[in-house]
């Protein structure tokens, strides 16, 4: 089974519209999820915790996407030189 990493964090944001962060050191790391839906439960559950504050916002990233260097527009594919 190949393992899908996924993070999930946020924080305040410049404005509800951006995605830029008031303050990047203050950015709230909820955590490291092996799969999609226990990412989505655990934004969910942030996102309602924080939905009266209209400039925070938390999002899931796809870790995976990243390191898969055998796929040729991976971020982290080594450069062949």
């Amino acid at each position: 089974m190949t393992q899908r990493l996924h993070l999930v964090f946020g924080g305040e944001l410049t404005a509800a519209s951006s995605t830029e962060f008031v303050d990047p050191n203050a950015i709230h790391v909820v955590g490291l999820f092996p799969d999609y839906a226990s990412a989505h439960r655990a934004w969910k559950a942030e996102a309602q915790r924080t939905v009266d504050h209209a400039t925070t916002r938390y999002f899931i990233a796809h870790l995976h996407r990243l390191i898969e260097e055998s796929d040729e527009n991976s971020a982290t594919r080594p450069v062949e030189t």
